[in-house]
């Protein structure tokens, strides 16, 4: 947010009309809501890339190991030449893919789409040093409502949707999410989704409660982004953090818990009242399993190709567009 220096009025640009909209309208609902978009200023997608480090994280592990057994036999399936990758981050585990494109002699375009400019920067910069041939597209774009492609992408394109993002959509906005990504495929373009299964609870909510607090710290940093973002007063350490599953809804709810009565003044919003123990949701993690995945993308005209799993931790389904 600027300021207009003769007349000390803030300037709002789009992106903070955006983000003062979605604080108003979550923190005035019964459950008060914060949307996940807002962990990944660059200090939060670092915390993450730590989350996903951990011995608790299973997810990154599983899914790394997936890509790797079957990295090569999809590109040599499906014959891409453009790589769009939703949710990019530090693209640790796009780099399998990648390297399968060029062992193949395809790997033409990468388009890596992530709402944090700053990380998107430096992890093109980085990729551009180590595929000098590769052609690297940036998007900076909220995928909940524009993936902020380019005009033109070479063909075929597969669109990687890893890490179970998905997850962190209800099923209406998941729904169409992916009839999103379904208008901008051609036909012989294809989907590769991420998608963390059914296990045991303790499993689960291991992975969102590891022991050395990386997840607290990075549920916490919301807190952070809107105090420098919006001007709020958040105490950040007045909120604890909490991380449930809920087996009826097949999903993980993190919350940040206010440990104190407070009133938190946020500019262009107003003051918002938390009770001791009130809580304020910041994100969801649905779990899958595989006929949940198939009525998914079949609502968003997709059709399951390939469905590669492993131990039951997690699995990858590969989709084509319906006609």
């Amino acid at each position: 947010m600027m300021l207009d220096r003769e007349r000390a009025i803030p300037v709002v640009d789009e992106r903070t009309a955006r983000m003062v909209a979605d604080v108003r309208e979550g923190l005035t609902r019964r459950q008060k809501e914060l949307p996940p978009k807002y962990f990944y200023d660059e200090r939060g997608s670092q915390l993450f890339e730590k989350i996903t480090r951990l011995p608790e994280y299973y997810l990154t592990r599983a899914e790394r190991a997936l890509l790797e057994a079957h990295a090569d036999d999809l590109v040599s399936e499906l014959r891409p030449r453009t790589l769009v990758e939703l949710g990019a981050g530090s693209a640790v585990k796009t780099r399998i893919l990648l390297d399968a494109m060029h062992d193949a002699g395809r790997a033409e375009e990468y388009v890596p789409i992530d709402v944090s400019e700053e990380f998107l920067a430096d992890t093109s910069r980085r990729l551009r040093t180590e595929y000098p041939t590769l052609r690297v597209s940036t998007a900076v774009a909220d995928i909940s409502s524009s993936l902020g492609l380019p005009p033109r992408l070479r063909r075929p394109v597969l669109f990687a949707f890893l890490g179970s993002t998905i997850g962190n959509f209800d099923a209406t906005s998941a729904r169409a999410l992916l009839a999103r990504i379904r208008r901008e495929m051609g036909p012989f373009d294809r989907l590769l989704l991420g998608a963390d299964l059914r296990k045991p609870r303790k499993v689960i909510e291991a992975a969102y409660n590891d022991a050395r607090g990386v997840t607290a710290a990075f549920n916490r940093n919301m807190l952070r982004v809107l105090n420098r973002e919006l001007g709020a007063d958040f105490d950040i350490d007045a909120f604890g953090h909490r991380a449930f599953y809920s087996p009826e809804r097949h999903r993980i709810e993190m919350h940040l818990v206010s440990v104190r009565e407070q009133a938190v003044h946020i500019p262009r919003v107003g003051d918002v009242h938390l009770a001791t123990g009130e809580t304020i949701r910041t994100e969801i993690s649905c779990k899958y399993d595989r006929s949940s995945v198939r009525r998914l993308l079949r609502a968003a005209h997709l059709r399951l190709e390939h469905w590669l799993t492993d131990n039951g931790l997690f699995a990858l389904a590969v989709a084509s567009p319906r006609t």
